[in-house]
């Protein structure tokens, strides 16, 4: 990474007990954090459990969480699910829990398969107030035709709402012989659909690590961007995630990728 300027990272919750998110929270702190590593944090909170006011409110209390993750990706194969049931984000107590995070100006990271996308248009919808951000471009785990059809209609559908910002991260998890033609379409079509001013480029290392280097996936983001102006760049590479994730005290000399 050290050819990438990286100036600074956010921290994905990675699957920490759900009964003791917060101790995540308490290691990462305990880190060294002289490097610009582990500048902000995105953290679990089960959404759904009658706890999650309490769990809010604590790991809000830590000054580098900006955001809440909740894994909703759901599949009728069990292999491939994350979430232990479908119909999550339709349920009154898991909204409750969504309803607090505006409050205390958490971001919520929103996990999801193709599948899942007209719902996940509903929740932006009933919830103008609050920034999501959907990861890993909504997941493109089919890849035959009909797949990505849906994955496409799906996307486009999502962008319609002002609220919801795009990550493009980890496509090498569900395009393991990826080429950087391959790659191409998904990520412009995601720039297509949000525009350079609600998308960001995301290594989702160390998970992406399975599948291509840190440098395989941001010598591609690059390869790919490097049709846009210098701001459009800037925007996609620093700019959106600074001010989604709040990294307002980091600064660079370029914003564009190094």
């Amino acid at each position: 990474a050290a050819r990438h300027a990286v100036v600074a990272t956010v921290h994905v919750e990675a699957g920490w007990a759900a009964d003791d998110c917060v101790g995540e929270t308490r290691w990462l702190e305990t880190l060294d954090k002289s490097q610009g590593i582990l500048t902000r944090y995105v953290v679990h909170v089960p959404l759904a459990r009658r706890q999650a006011p309490a769990l809010i409110e604590a790991q809000a209390a830590f000054h580098r969480v900006v955001g809440v993750r909740d894994i909703l990706s759901w599949d009728p194969d069990p292999a491939r699910r994350f979430a232990a049931r479908d119909g999550i984000m339709d349920d009154p107590a898991w909204r409750s829990g969504l309803k607090l995070l505006a409050r205390h100006g958490l971001s919520f990271d929103l996990m999801v398969f193709p599948r899942q996308l007209a719902d996940a248009a509903r929740l932006a919808a009933a919830f103008p107030d609050q920034q999501f951000v959907l990861n890993h471009c909504g997941s493109p785990i089919d890849r035959d035709v009909d797949g990505m059809r849906k994955w496409r209609d799906g996307l486009r559908l999502l962008a319609q709402h002002d609220n919801v910002a795009v990550k493009i991260s980890d496509l090498v998890a569900y395009d393991h012989d990826w080429t950087l033609d391959s790659l191409r379409p998904v990520v412009l079509h995601c720039i297509d659909c949000f525009g350079t001013k609600r998308a960001m480029f995301g290594s989702d290392f160390p998970v992406a690590g399975l599948h291509a280097s840190f440098d395989e996936v941001y010598d591609s983001f690059k390869a790919i961007a490097s049709g846009l102006s210098a701001d459009e760049q800037a925007a996609l590479f620093f700019g959106n995630a600074k001010r989604i994730y709040r990294l307002d005290d980091v600064s660079s000399t370029s914003l564009l990728p190094a």
